[in-house]
């Protein structure tokens, strides 16, 4: 066979130049931006498709990501009551999009907001970031495996690969200054960054991002997602049930339609991912979204990181603690109102110095939804339920240490709880301005001798686990019956925050 060696550097081939377009309808805009980054994603993709046919290398391949901007000239005057739809000062501000179609509802609103609040048009125009190849096939390419016919020169000489350098979380963390005469950012997240984490989600979860909800549970127990399971079928089979639930969806992208018992296709998921996702779905993504994120606050991170590019509304965390407390029996609930971070995996990114508040709206419906679902009210409610500080360790065994220094720190902080997840999970929220809340159950008390032995952890999880997870599920429909502009509190907001939520 014939090299196809080609001297470099290469000349480089793109789609034609995009002038820039005008837009005072945020659906037109939309439109605009989809039709824009089909195109420059279908020219990457035929390029590569027509390079592995055979076809002679002549050129390099580029093709960019479109952004949309606006440009203020006053501060003008916007309802206070919102934590987002806005910007903060006159100036340029801009955000490269990806996926239009998956994000459609979300830019449409987000759009709106801006027209509302500022009363200028939207452009949509061209950036200068380049669409790195492996994103523009999206999920489920298999794009090094393709390209072994590029034998002769490095497939990054042709295309442009993911560029790490500039896929970070600058923006989120609050340390982006934009250099001199250089537009400000509308969303806390890039096209790159965002392209990496909807990757990373397929990966863990093994479901597309499509299918994910604007309303997350996370766990950190199968036992959960058994049951979660379990009611999802039972609620599809009859329909949707009262909420009008479309959808369940299974690792593996396995759909099963309201009103059937039975998935769509024979297909089955050939091993469980690292963290596997199930979503209830519901018209607008309304629904719910339910993660086994497994032990460690490692994994809570992780995994937050990168449904956070997704923008839900809420996620709230129901696990398994340590009840720290004499008066606490097995099975108790703890409604987390401030965390103890001895989790360490944020430091880099959100110091521990930083408070990490409670959210009245969550902590309002999780309450709400332990009253309904366990009977007891007021202050009966004390009997099952106390609130207080969460710790979130990075040690599973620190009973094996010197217990002097944690259980000291834990007594300082009046901690009533301690876990490996659930501080993390808040902090990430809080982090990416995402509301976020916490509901463990004590499952055993090791200050006091009761530790977690598997006889009488499988009594309990047989009695507590149905009635805790619908507790979660309970908490998530208020919320999801709330506008989103009441539940995105401005707590999370900084001095100088984005425009998008």
């Amino acid at each position: 066979m014939s090299k196809r060696i080609s001297p470099l550097p290469l000349d480089i081939s793109s789609p034609p130049a995009f002038e820039p377009q005008s837009f005072d309808d945020p659906a037109q805009a939309v439109d605009a931006l989809t039709a824009l980054y089909e195109r420059n994603t279908t020219f990457l993709i035929d390029s590569f498709s027509e390079l592995a046919k055979g076809a002679p290398i002549t050129s390099r391949y580029r093709a960019f990501y479109p952004q949309v901007s606006i440009e203020t000239t006053s501060f003008g005057h916007v309802d206070s009551r919102l934590s987002y739809g806005h910007v903060t000062a006159p100036g340029v501000y801009t955000t490269t999009v990806t996926r239009p179609k998956l994000f459609r509802h979300y830019l449409k609103e987000q759009l709106a907001l801006l027209m509302r609040s500022h009363n200028v048009p939207i452009v949509v125009s061209e950036s200068s970031t380049p669409i790195p190849l492996h994103f523009a096939f999206g999920e489920g390419a298999h794009v090094e495996a393709s390209a072994s016919t590029f034998i002769d020169i490095p497939m990054r000489d042709l295309f442009d690969t993911p560029d790490l350098n500039t896929t970070d979380d600058e923006i989120a963390n609050g340390e982006y200054i934009p250099p001199p005469g250089e537009p400000s950012p509308l969303a806390a997240f890039t096209a790159q960054r965002t392209d990496y984490s909807l990757a990373r989600l397929a990966h863990y979860t093994a479901t597309s991002a499509q299918h994910f909800q604007n309303f997350v549970l996370f766990t950190n127990y199968q036992f959960y997602m058994d049951e979660f399971c379990t009611w999802a079928r039972e609620t599809i089979a009859k329909g949707g049930g009262e909420d009008s639930y479309t959808a369940f969806v299974e690792p593996g992208n396995i759909i099963t339609h309201a009103g059937s018992c039975q998935p769509e296709t024979d297909a089955t998921a050939p091993r469980l991912p690292q963290m596997p996702a199930y979503h209830l779905k519901k018209k607008g993504h309304a629904g719910i979204t339910m993660i086994n994120i497994g032990v460690g606050p490692s994994n809570a991170k992780t995994i937050t990181d990168h449904v956070a590019v997704l923008r839900p509304h809420a996620w709230l965390m129901l696990g398994h603690c340590a009840g720290l407390r004499n008066s606490q029996r097995l099975g108790d609930y703890v409604l987390a109102h401030a965390y103890m971070r001895e989790d360490h995996v944020l430091d880099d990114d959100l110091p521990v110095w930083v408070p990490i508040p409670a959210l009245a709206e969550v902590q309002v419906a999780l309450e709400a939804a332990v009253a309904e679902i366990t009977g007891y009210e007021g202050f009966e409610l004390k009997r099952i339920m106390r609130t207080g500080t969460v710790g979130t360790i990075d040690n599973r065994n620190w009973e094996l240490r010197d217990q002097r220094g944690p259980v000291k720190r834990l007594s300082q902080a009046r901690a009533i709880a301690l876990d490996m997840e659930s501080a993390t999970i808040a902090a990430n929220g809080f982090r990416f301005r995402v509301p976020y809340g916490t509901l463990l159950c004590v499952s055993d008390k090791p200050l006091h001798g009761e530790l977690k032995l598997p006889g009488m952890a499988t009594a309990f999880y047989r009695t507590q686990v149905n009635q805790h997870l619908q507790i979660g599920i309970r908490a998530i429909q208020k919320l999801a019956a709330m506008p989103p502009e009441a539940l995105h509190s401005r707590k999370l907001r900084s001095f100088f925050e984005t425009a998008f939520q």
